[in-house]
């Protein structure tokens, strides 16, 4: 078994798009800006992330329609310098809840919401700092 992608579904596709590609700087796999679909990547690793449009997945599962409300996911992303790409995201339009911060003795964090009310962890580990 293999973790292909954690997949969000979304009401408007537009905006995370340009989150998750323009703000977050995740490589868009087809390019597909007005969806239904698309796929993101860092630039190293294989985990993914995905949009879904929420009304292709509602004619699949008719419960997926309703207005989702409250935190539903939590997208955790790990950077090799926080600080640097905090200012980086904020100064292309990114607002921080959180941090940068320590979470932990080996890790720092800030947090932040895509256009959809999805967080967004943002992680440094600091024991890979050697």
């Amino acid at each position: 078994m293999e973790l292909a992608q954690v997949r969000l579904l979304v009401s408007d596709f537009a905006s995370c798009y340009r989150f998750y590609a323009g703000v977050l700087g995740l490589k868009p796999q087809s390019g597909a800006t007005g969806g239904p679909y698309e796929k993101f990547s860092p630039h190293t690793g294989s985990a993914g992330i995905a949009l879904q449009d929420r009304s292709m997945m509602a004619e699949v599962l008719a419960e997926v329609g309703d207005i989702a409300t409250g935190h539903r996911s939590l997208v955790v992303l790990r950077v090799d310098d926080l600080d640097s790409y905090c200012a980086a995201i904020t100064a292309r339009g990114a607002t921080l809840l959180h941090g940068p911060a320590p979470m932990t003795d080996r890790m720092r964090v800030a947090h932040l919401k895509d256009p959809e009310g999805n967080l967004v962890e943002l992680q440094e580990w600091l024991l890979l700092r050697g």
